[in-house]
């Protein structure tokens, strides 16, 4: 079988497109490697999203992909390994199977970015996911590492869990919102170490000891915990199709509003792409682009 439009991730923005695509009347099916949502599937409560004043990451998540699959989206539990294009049929190959589809969406988001001094003990006392192993931890001492939204909110959530949570930052500022920062200083059991960086992770069988070093003057100094959360932001999923699309130098897809390509048929929708503003509406917003424009593309075959 031939699909008129493929979905190459089922995050807000991939399933957006897809019940765009399906609407507009196109056979889709829609790809993930992990899990439905994306990372937003793991985050306790979403306060952000127009039409609900509160709901879990995981609850609109599924909403969204009920409503795709009520639709007749096919879905594919598997990792797409590349996207080729010949005759103008894309073929898409997976790690269990190959597919053909006239169009394609890209909507593969981020990834963690990785803390290589805490590699050696990832799934041993390093976490990248704070809401997945904060209950191991209850009545623990904690660090995070990070200063944006992500860190911020996962030594908020965690602080209502551990004993004590300290947020180990390079800077003195934070790039959260102030909604999220207002939460965060009123929390007395999180203690702020700024301008330090983690140089290295050590301990038994998990991570226990942390060594930091002050940026401003190098100086060391000690740390104990018993579990540390990565919390360094995320980076783009898009070197697999570097041959059809044109990435930044950060490896975020070069595409403005249109979600389009310089490979006709083939669309870019959410974090994958380069944009001012990463938010769950603006990656439903890439959907609906991305869908709607893969639609009229096999119209006008």
């Amino acid at each position: 079988m031939v699909y008129d439009v493929a979905v190459v991730g089922a995050g807000i923005a991939g399933m957006t497109a897809a019940i765009y695509a399906r609407r507009a009347g196109k056979s889709v099916v829609m790809f993930e490697k992990e899990s439905i949502g994306g990372q937003i599937a793991l985050s306790p409560k979403v306060e952000n999203y127009p039409g609900f004043t509160a709901i879990s990451g995981l609850d609109l998540s599924d909403n969204i992909f009920q409503q795709a699959l009520g639709l007749g989206v096919d879905l594919e539990v598997d990792e797409v390994k590349s996207v080729e294009q010949a005759d103008g049929i894309f073929k898409i190959t997976c790690a269990y199977g190959a597919y053909e589809a006239k169009s394609v969406v890209l909507a593969t988001g981020l990834k963690h970015r990785r803390l290589e001094a805490a590699a050696p003990f990832e799934g041993r006392g390093v976490s990248y996911c704070a809401v997945c192993d904060g209950a191991f931890y209850k009545g623990k001492t904690v660090a995070v590492v990070g200063g944006g939204n992500t860190a911020v909110s996962e030594a908020i959530y965690l602080a209502d869990i551990c004993e004590k949570v300290y947020l180990i930052h390079r800077r003195s500022g934070y790039r959260a919102e102030k909604a999220v920062m207002d939460t965060f200083m009123a929390k007395e059991n999180i203690i702020r170490l700024e301008n330090k960086v983690v140089e290295k992770v050590a301990g038994d069988k998990t991570a226990s000891h942390l060594t930091l070093k002050d940026t401003v003057d190098g100086s060391l100094s000690e740390l104990d915990i018993d579990g540390l959360f990565i919390a360094l932001g995320h980076e783009p999923q898009s070197a697999a199709f570097a041959g059809l699309i044109e990435l930044d130098g950060d490896g975020f897809a070069l595409s403005d509003e249109s979600c389009t390509t310089p490979t006709p048929g083939l669309f870019v929708a959410g974090d994958c792409r380069r944009k001012a503003v990463r938010q769950l509406t603006t990656a439903a917003s890439d959907g609906a682009a991305a869908g709607l424009a893969a639609a009229k593309y096999v119209d006008g075959l």
